[in-house]
């Protein structure tokens, strides 16, 4: 268990203006955010391969 998930879960974020950006800052955020996703989504591939050979470890058979 990592210490992150010990603390409390914080609030959802405040949602900004999207009316006030521009074009190509709507556009840099978007690349950010497909950023971060790819990389939670490889972080659970990651964890599913751990969890699996985790499995095939302490099975009982």
């Amino acid at each position: 268990m990592a210490f992150d998930d010990l603390e409390p879960k914080t609030k959802k974020p405040v949602l900004v203006d999207l009316s006030l950006m521009s074009i190509g800052d709507l556009t840099a955020r978007i690349v950010e955010f497909e950023t971060e996703i790819a990389r939670m989504k490889q972080t659970i591939k990651d964890k599913e391969n751990q969890r699996g050979v985790a499995d095939s470890l302490f099975k009982k058979g």
